[in-house]
C-alpha cells in the first residue's frame, strides 16, 4: 500500500511539470529531423511540428508559440528576420485589427445588447421560440464581433429568462422580476457587458480554453431578490437550461463563419490565398458571404431542431403557459427599457457599422462593378475600407453637444469623448490572435520558400485516385477532429498551405479543398475546451460533459456534410470548381520565361 502511494505521489509530481517536459523534450526528440534531412524542407518541418504540438498542448501560451518563427526561421537558415517579421503585419492582419476595433465600438456603446433584446421582443416566449431567438441573435452578432464576447453577453440573459420561466407562480415572478446573473466579485449594478469583457480578457479566443472553463465555474452565479428554488419540474428546468445555453455556444461557433472577419480561420485563408495566388482567387467579403451564409443558416436551423429533440422533445413542456410567456415578455421588455432611448452614440455607431459592411461587400462583389475599380492605378483592399471607418470612430464625438456648445459653456458640455477611445481599444483588443495569424502567415511563407509545401503535396498524390468529393469529406472530418483539441486558427494555419499544394497535385481548384476545411475549423461542438463559447456555457450550466459530447457529435456530422454538399453545388456556381483555374498554376519567374522563349526560338530554326 505504501509503495502505491509513493507511486501516485511521483506521478502527481511529474504531471505538475508536464508542460516543461514537452517544452524541453519535444525539440530533442525531433532533432534528428533537421540533422538527417539536411535541407530547408526538413528544418521547416521541424519548426512546424514543434509549433503544432505547442499550440495543441498550450505548453506555451498560444500567442507566444506564434512568435517562434521570428527566432527559429532565421537561426535555421530558412528565412531572413525581416521577411519573417513582415508576415505579422500583412493586409489581412490590418483588416482584422480594423474589424476588431469596429466590434469594440459596438460593444463600447452597448449596441449589441440593444440588438439582442430587440430581437427577443419579436419572438415567442415559449422555450422553443425563445431558443430560436437567442440563436439567431447570437449567430448574427458572432458574424461581426468576437464569439467569446457574444456568448458571454447572451448567457446572463438566458439565465434570467430560464429562471423566470420556472418561477413557482406568476404573482411571485411579478414581485421578484429583478433576476440578474452576474460574475462573482461584481456589484449587482454591473452590466452583463462587464462579464463579457471579463471573459474577453481571459481568453481573447487565443488563450487557454482551460482557464476559461475554470474561471467560468467560479464566476457564474445566479442572484435574485427573494430567489426561490424550482421544485415542481427540476428536470425540465435543467434540460431546458442546458438546451438553450448549448444553443448559444453552437450558434456562436456557426455564426462566426458567416463573414470574412467572423473568426480567425477565414482571415488565415484570405492571407494565405493572397500570399500564394494574389487577388486572382476571387475570394473576397462578398463572395465569402454568398458562399457560406446559406450554410450558416441551414446549420443553425439543424442545431435548433437537434437540440430540441435531444433535450426537450417536441411535446409541450411544463412552461408552455400563457401566463408565464407574458411574464417572460415583460422581463425582456423591462431589460430593454433599462437601456433607455437610443443615444446619438449608438445611432452613429450603427450607421458607421452598416457603412463598413457596405464598403466591404461592394469593393469587388463580382456581379457588379465594385467601387475599388474606380481606382485602377492602385489595388485597394478591405483593410483600407475598415481603417477609414475606424478613423471616423475616433474623430466623431459621442455627444452631439460638443459641436453646438458655446465657448462659455460648462466643461461638461464642451468636453466629449469620441465614439471609440484608444484606452478602451488597448485594454480590450485581443492582441494574441493578431500574433497567431502572423505566425500562421510566417509558416505559410516558410513552407513555400523552403519547398516543404510542394514536397507534402507530392506525397499526397496518391489521393488523386479518389473522387474530389471523397477527398474533401476526408479532409473535413479530420479537420473537425483536430479542432476539438486545438485552436481553430492554429489548425487553419497548419492545414491550409498543405491543402493548397494537394489541390495542385490532384488538379482541383484549391478553393474546393480550402474553403470547406476553413469553415470546418470552427465546427468544434463536442468538448467544453474546444472553444471559449463551449467553455462558457458548460461552466454556466454545470453541464454533463457526456451531454455536450452527445449533442456535439451529431452536430459535427451534420455540419460537415452540409458544408461539403454546399461546396460541390452552390460553391461551384460562385467559384467555378468544375475546372482547374489558371490562377492556381505555379507562378513562373520572368527569367524562366526568357529562357523558355530562347529555347523555343532556337528549336524552331
Amino acid at each position: 500500500m505504501e509503495g502505491i502511494q509513493k507511486m501516485r505521489l511521483r506521478i502527481s509530481s511529474l504531471s505538475a511539470y508536464w508542460k516543461t517536459y514537452i517544452l524541453v523534450l519535444l525539440p530533442l526528440i525531433l532533432l534528428p529531423l533537421p540533422i538527417i534531412g539536411n535541407g530547408k524542407e526538413a528544418r521547416t518541418g521541424f519548426v512546424i511540428i514543434i509549433m503544432a504540438v505547442y499550440w495543441m498542448t498550450e505548453a506555451l501560451p498560444v500567442p507566444v508559440t506564434s512568435l517562434l518563427p521570428v527566432v527559429l526561421f532565421p537561426l535555421l537558415g530558412i528565412m531572413d528576420t525581416g521577411k519573417v517579421c513582415t508576415a505579422y503585419m500583412k493586409e489581412t492582419n490590418m483588416m482584422f485589427i480594423g474589424g476588431l476595433m469596429v466590434a469594440l465600438a459596438i460593444e463600447h456603446c452597448n449596441l449589441h445588447k440593444r440588438i439582442a433584446l430587440k430581437v427577443l421582443l419579436y419572438v415567442g416566449a415559449s422555450p422553443r421560440w425563445l431558443m430560436l431567438g437567442f440563436m439567431l441573435t447570437t449567430m448574427f452578432l458572432s458574424m461581426w464581433i468576437s464569439n467569446t464576447a457574444t456568448t458571454a453577453m447572451m448567457v446572463p440573459i438566458v439565465e434570467a429568462v430560464v429562471q423566470e420561466l420556472f418561477k413557482d407562480n406568476v404573482e411571485e415572478t411579478k414581485k421578484h422580476s429583478n433576476v440578474r446573473v452576474i460574475p462573482s466579485g461584481l456589484s449587482t449594478s454591473s452590466s452583463s457587458l462587464n462579464m463579457e469583457h471579463t471573459f474577453e480578457n481571459i481568453c481573447a479566443e487565443t488563450g487557454s480554453v482551460d482557464s476559461v472553463a475554470d474561471v467560468g465555474k467560479s464566476c457564474m452565479e445566479l442572484t435574485t431578490s427573494g430567489e426561490q428554488r424550482c421544485s415542481d419540474h427540476p428536470d425540465d428546468k435543467k434540460k431546458i437550461g442546458s438546451c438553450v445555453l448549448m444553443s448559444i455556444a453552437y450558434a456562436s461557433n456557426i455564426g462566426g463563419t458567416g463573414s470574412l472577419i467572423g473568426s480567425g480561420p477565414q482571415l488565415a485563408l484570405k492571407g494565405i490565398l493572397n500570399e500564394l495566388y494574389g487577388s486572382d482567387s476571387g475570394l473576397n467579403f462578398a463572395t465569402w458571404m454568398a458562399f457560406n451564409v446559406p450554410g450558416m443558416l441551414i446549420n443553425t436551423f439543424f442545431a435548433w431542431i437537434w437540440l430540441q429533440y435531444l433535450f426537450i422533445g417536441f411535446k409541450r413542456t411544463t412552461v408552455d403557459e400563457k401566463g408565464k410567456a407574458v411574464i417572460v415578455k415583460k422581463l425582456i421588455r423591462k431589460k430593454y427599457e433599462e437601456l433607455g432611448p437610443m443615444t446619438f452614440h449608438e445611432l452613429v455607431t450603427l450607421i458607421l457599422f452598416i457603412l463598413c459592411v457596405a464598403l466591404w461587400f461592394f469593393r469587388d462583389p463580382q456581379f457588379i462593378t465594385g467601387w475599388a475599380e474606380f481606382l485602377p492605378a492602385v489595388e485597394v483592399d478591405d483593410a483600407t475600407a475598415v481603417m477609414a471607418i475606424v478613423m471616423l470612430f475616433f474623430i466623431i464625438p459621442a455627444k452631439p453637444k460638443f459641436w453646438f456648445s458655446n465657448p462659455g459653456a460648462r466643461d461638461s458640455d464642451r468636453s466629449s469623448s469620441s465614439l471609440l477611445e484608444w484606452k478602451y481599444v488597448q485594454d480590450k483588443l485581443p492582441w494574441g490572435i493578431v500574433l497567431l495569424l502572423g505566425g500562421g502567415f510566417a509558416i505559410s511563407d516558410a513552407s513555400k520558400i523552403s519547398g516543404l509545401s510542394t514536397w507534402l503535396g507530392s506525397q499526397l498524390a496518391g489521393l488523386s485516385v479518389l473522387p474530389p468529393f471523397a477527398i474533401m469529406m476526408i479532409i473535413c472530418i479530420m479537420t473537425a477532429a483536430v479542432t476539438e483539441v486545438a485552436s481553430n486558427t492554429a489548425t487553419a494555419n497548419i492545414l491550409l498551405p498543405i491543402l493548397s499544394e494537394m489541390a495542385n497535385t490532384v488538379q482541383v481548384n484549391p478553393l474546393f479543398l480550402m474553403l470547406p476545411a476553413t469553415v470546418t475549423c470552427s465546427y468544434a461542438f463536442m468538448l467544453p475546451v474546444a472553444t471559449p463559447p463551449n467553455a462558457i456555457v458548460f461552466a454556466a450550466g454545470k453541464m454533463n460533459p457526456i451531454d455536450m459530447m452527445k449533442a456535439g457529435f451529431f452536430m459535427n456530422i451534420i455540419c460537415v456534410f452540409t458544408i461539403c454538399v454546399l461546396t460541390t453545388s452552390f460553391g461551384s456556381l460562385i467559384f467555378g470548381f468544375n475546372e482547374f483555374p489558371d490562377w492556381a498554376l505555379p507562378k513562373i519567374s520572368n527569367d524562366t520565361l526568357v529562357t523558355m522563349s530562347l529555347i523555343s526560338n532556337y528549336t524552331t530554326r
